[in-house]
């Protein structure tokens, strides 16, 4: 069985090595240790550890607070902090490092379990997200013309151009592209999605939905009836005046 591997650091000597054993006692495997930031970052890109445990406070030209910035920024690792210091100018420099944790010293094994324990499984949370939205990205991709994507379908990468999705619809998880006489379901956010289709082009109008433009026929009665007269999409109270200021009227 896989223990958690953990990095320490710390440039107390002493408390390093009692974490170290702390750590041991607990069923971790520790990845490293030292009292220096800099070398923390290198420790961390090196052994990959699946979290560190970082003093806030460092003599080191590197704060920990920077260190940790790096780490999570670059890496993705989760970050618990150590810290003597417990008022609100310290925890609010230190938020910003985005860590998972706050160890108080002195602290308990069980404290430390605790924590630990936490911040992995935050931090195995954070990591399925990223690999969502990695997936994503594979399976909804620009093209390098910039006037299509790629949209994965049964296994294949089905090539579609933007000028024929006629609207988005939001599925929970999952959102339907609506063509004129298909669909494809997608696993990924309506925000995603936006982000995605050209602005210009496209405009969410609903919390749940995403128009073509150039495919609205008429707006009656607070919904958006699209081409053909068959489909009609429910316009958002909080989007409908910048919906009448993009459309042309006389």
């Amino acid at each position: 069985m896989n223990h958690p591997r953990i990095l320490v650091v710390e440039d107390e000597a002493l408390i390093r090595k009692d974490i170290e054993r702390s750590l041991t006692l607990l069923g971790y495997d520790v990845a490293g240790s030292t009292g220096d930031a800099a070398e923390a970052v290198d420790l961390a890109m090196e052994q990959r550890p699946d979290m560190v445990l970082m003093d806030i406070r460092l003599r080191s030209a590197m704060t920990g607070i920077e260190a940790a910035k790096v780490i999570r920024t670059n890496m993705g690792i989760p970050v618990v902090f150590l810290t003597a210091f417990s008022e609100d100018s310290t925890l609010h420099e230190a938020k910003l490092a985005e860590p998972l944790g706050y160890i108080v010293k002195p602290f308990t094994e069980a404290a430390l379990r605790s924590n630990i324990e936490i911040a992995l499984f935050k931090g195995g949370e954070e990591s399925k997200l990223r690999m969502e939205r990695d997936r994503l990205k594979r399976s909804v991709a620009k093209g390098q013309d910039d006037e299509h994507v790629f949209i994965k379908h049964r296994g294949r990468a089905v090539r579609v151009a933007f000028r024929e999705i006629e609207h988005v619809e939001a599925l929970k998880d999952y959102a339907s592209f609506h063509l004129k006489d298909r669909r494809y379901v997608v696993h990924g956010t309506m925000q995603e999605f936006e982000a995605m289709l050209p602005a210009r082009d496209f405009m969410r109008i609903h919390r749940s939905h995403i128009v073509r433009l150039d495919r609205i026929q008429s707006i009656d009665d607070g919904d958006v009836l699209l081409e053909g007269g068959t489909k009609r999409i429910p316009i958002g109270r909080t989007y409908m005046s910048r919906l009448l200021a993009l459309i042309p009227q006389v």
